[in-house]
């Protein structure tokens, strides 16, 4: 196969909301195309964090020649330090956004040994045979580029996450006409976002939820917690606005909170009054109607600030009877119930809780179906891929590319993983690449697989059962009765015979073994599994993990 070829593949954000990464190859020259990370689901008993496989990255390292990013959120920057740590390459990112990677680099200690290039909406990069260039979005975060790529295939582009927002809250308009100005000159490949693309019509403009976090400003007479993502930062810059106009100082709780308000506030894309913002000790000791506090954990994260203030386990202060609690951000498909468990804590601690689309104090920072026809028209790909969303998703952007001139057989719905190959004008989904999610768990980065994760399961379902049993080193018999443990299995003391009945169980088991397979522990331990396993199910119906330990004296 020659090696002038245009590939494109997503390693992440295809099949899912989260962890978004993509690469675009021609010849020896490759692009990244964002490199985000999501959170674990309740099954992933332990996980910190999920980030993408980079294997076909790292086998291809020397023909890596740059990370753009398209927009700061965490499912798009979150696996920047990860991925660093295994290779090194140079990124390519706005202002706002370089300085929240910036933030992360430094908890790493990866800051002085990476690249970090500023780019804006006019910026131009040739990397071999590819010339990037970018246009201006808007969404939930400032500084948020689309992307353009000109290769001898021709022309792809990459939208970034985005809504077409025409009063923006920090008048960074869309680029309408340079979208269509990139259309007129001709689209290959576009790929476009998917998140709203079960959602009809337009989505509403950041600007309405200001006057509606205002009025619940005012309403307050206590203190007032509001809770949205961190990195929203129009978000964050309304609540200190409303802050400003009902005279309350500004505290804040919970580390991404505090280093994005700090970043955006530095790089001038927050303002806030001079001796507005206070530590939230200093809060304690104002009086109710002077204090207005932003915390992170609007999605139920059981360690955020928020949920802490619901179990009133923090340690820095507390919601009490009348304090008013502002959910500004709608959950994410999957945390429901994580919300409404802290919604219901909140209204036992006495305070007014108002949340769900009915407050209006959120707007989606993604394009709804109208906005998504219009990019597609704007752009007139001639082959287009829908990204960044669940399956149902892609399928319902599928069709409205359809509906607005896209032929149904040049548009691909890929699995990450897939390639889409371009080689001589002739278009064709060819072959994959790997991929799959890697768990970070603490420190370690791709050590926790199906294995271990199958084993928490067990644990947690069932619980352990450890039998201690000791030998004598030179004949192998049994020197003392075997001795069983169990946690998280049955209460032992109001289970005394079941117990006696595991110990006699085991003994048996030692003294019909044959020496030669007493010499072997390896043998002896699963035979011990093996019987136990059998009989606790049919006395107890259930299978906790069974740890046989032997000790020789």
């Amino acid at each position: 196969m020659p090696e002038e070829r245009l590939l494109i593949a997503a390693l992440g954000g295809v099949y899912e909301v989260g962890k978004n990464m993509y690469f675009l190859q021609y010849g020896n020259d490759i692009i990244v195309i964002d490199c985000g990370s999501k959170f674990p689901d309740e099954s992933l008993l332990g996980i910190d964090l999920i980030i993408p496989d980079v294997s076909y990255l790292l086998n291809n390292i020397d023909k890596l020649r740059a990370l753009v990013v398209t927009h700061g959120h965490e499912d798009h920057i979150g696996g920047i330090p990860y991925l660093l740590k295994q290779l090194n390459i140079p990124i390519y990112a706005s202002r706002l956004t370089l300085g929240l990677i910036e933030t992360k680099l430094k908890e790493h200690g990866l800051l002085r040994q990476t690249s970090l290039h500023c780019i804006d909406s006019d910026s131009v990069l040739n990397f071999g045979q590819i010339t990037t260039s970018f246009f201006r979005t808007n969404h939930s975060i400032p500084d948020c580029l689309g992307v353009v790529f000109d290769t001898p295939e021709g022309t792809v582009v990459h939208t970034g996450d985005f809504k077409f927002d025409l009063t923006p809250v920090n008048k960074q308009y869309p680029d309408i006409h340079k979208m269509a100005a990139i259309g007129e000159k001709g689209v290959r490949f576009l790929l476009s976002e998917s998140t709203n693309a079960e959602r009809p019509g337009f989505t509403p403009s950041e600007k309405l939820v200001g006057a509606h976090m205002e009025e619940a400003f005012k309403k307050a007479d206590r203190r007032i917690f509001v809770s949205t993502f961190a990195s929203n930062v129009h978000r964050l810059q309304q609540v200190v606005d409303a802050a400003e106009l009902t005279g309350r100082k500004l505290a804040l709780l919970g580390r991404s909170m505090v280093n994005v308000v700090n970043v955006s506030k530095e790089l001038g894309y927050l303002n806030i009054p001079e001796g507005m913002l206070i530590e939230p000790t200093e809060a304690a000791k104002l009086p109710p109607h002077e204090v207005a506090v932003l915390v992170t954990g609007s999605q139920g994260e059981p360690m955020a600030a928020l949920s802490r203030l619901a179990n009133t386990s923090n340690r820095l202060m507390e919601i009490g009877a009348g304090d008013t609690v502002l959910l500004a951000a709608n959950p994410i498909p999957g945390n429901e119930r994580n919300v409404s468990r802290i919604v219901d804590n909140l209204y036992l601690l006495g305070a007014n809780v108002i949340y769900g689309s009915k407050s209006e104090l959120h707007v989606s920072g993604h394009g709804s179906q109208d906005e998504l026809k219009l990019m597609l028209t704007l752009m007139k790909p001639e082959y287009f891929i829908p990204i960044h969303g669940e399956y149902r998703m892609l399928h319902h952007h599928r069709l409205l590319a359809e509906a607005v001139g896209v032929q149904g057989d040049k548009v691909y719905i890929l699995k990450n993983g897939d390639l889409v190959e371009s080689v001589g004008g002739i278009v064709r989904q060819s072959g994959r690449v790997p991929s799959g999610q890697i768990f970070v768990d603490g420190l370690g980065i791709g050590d926790i697989g199906n294995i271990v994760l199958r084993d928490r399961r067990q644990l947690s379902a069932d619980g352990i059962l450890i039998t201690v049993i000791t030998l004598n080193q030179s004949d192998g018999r049994l020197l003392n009765e075997p001795d069983t443990i169990s946690r998280g299995f049955i209460y032992v003391r109001n289970s005394d015979t079941l117990m006696e009945e595991v110990n006699k169980l085991v003994k048996d088991t030692l003294e019909k073994m044959s020496t030669a397979d007493l010499g072997q522990w390896n043998i002896m331990k699963q035979t011990i599994k093996d019987v136990l396993s059998k009989f606790l199910y049919e006395k107890t119906k259930r299978r906790p993990m069974i740890l046989p330990i032997i000790i020789e004296v």
